[in-house]
């Protein structure tokens, strides 16, 4: 038998994450007259306060300057890592903060400048899934290597002919594990559409990142909804008008 409590906060869970979408769903319906490459009107303040330049894609990099308030010395997971600098969500906070952590990457061409520019991060050249020690299908583009997909069709979104790749699989508890890992400040995932694979293969309430940064395609967004509402996470709400991409999640009642 479910216990009362598990049962309220999985129902404090759900009602939090659906007011957050509410909210999300509105400011998307909301034009910007800036011009759709533009950041999102609700991401200003944080240009305001940790701006204007950045290393990360969109606002990931000032969302989590404010969320851990610029804290040193933290350790990370960088998940679907790519390029050791440009688009990183990470990056700041090892060259500017002094976080470690392990960024993992399926595509070895980053390796070597890991190594040279990356001093307190470990590379590991996996595909994380629901499964270790198999291989899996990746479809990259050589001029676009950042969305770079084991859905043919979604790569091709960007690019035509692209070409195919196996990887090796692991799952985030097998990785974390046979590396002595026992806590985690920050998890970023942005693996284009894999999401819920890897969601599989992790157990956030071991680990337990005080924040979560994971993309969310429409067609994976509602499985990643129901994970981390299942395992007593909630959106952070106020941070959904600054990033139309990606979600971030934090321990109920933290």
């Amino acid at each position: 038998m479910i216990g009362l409590r598990p049962l309220l906060w999985f129902a404090a869970g759900c009602v939090a994450t659906a007011l957050a979408m509410l909210v999300y769903t509105h400011h998307l319906a909301a034009p910007d007259p800036a011009g759709a490459n533009a950041l999102p009107r609700g991401a200003r303040y944080l240009q305001a306060a940790y701006g204007p330049s950045r290393y990360s894609q969109f606002a990931e990099e000032w969302i989590i300057r404010d969320f851990f308030q610029d804290r040193r010395g933290g350790f990370f997971l960088d998940v679907g890592a790519n390029h050791y600098r440009d688009s990183s969500t990470t990056y700041y906070l090892e060259k500017h903060l002094g976080w470690s952590g392990i960024a993992v990457e399926p595509l070895r061409q980053f390796e070597a400048d890991y190594q040279a520019h990356r001093p307190a991060t470990r590379f590991l050249p996996f595909f994380v899934s629901d499964v270790s020690d198999e291989q899996a299908k990746l479809y990259v583009l050589d001029q676009h290597t950042v969305v770079s997909s084991s859905d043919r069709a979604f790569t091709e979104r960007t690019g035509r002919n692209p070409k195919e790749m196996l990887v090796p699989t692991i799952t985030l508890n097998d990785l974390l594990a046979t590396r002595g890992v026992e806590k985690l400040d920050f998890l970023s995932m942005d693996i284009e559409l894999s999401e819920p694979k890897a969601l599989a293969g992790f157990d956030v309430r071991r680990y337990r990142p005080e924040l979560v940064c994971i993309e969310a395609h429409p067609e994976v967004r509602q499985p990643i909804l129901d994970y981390f509402a299942r395992h007593g996470y909630t959106i952070v709400g106020k941070y959904l008008p600054a990033d139309e991409h990606n979600l971030y999640f934090t321990p109920l009642g933290r």
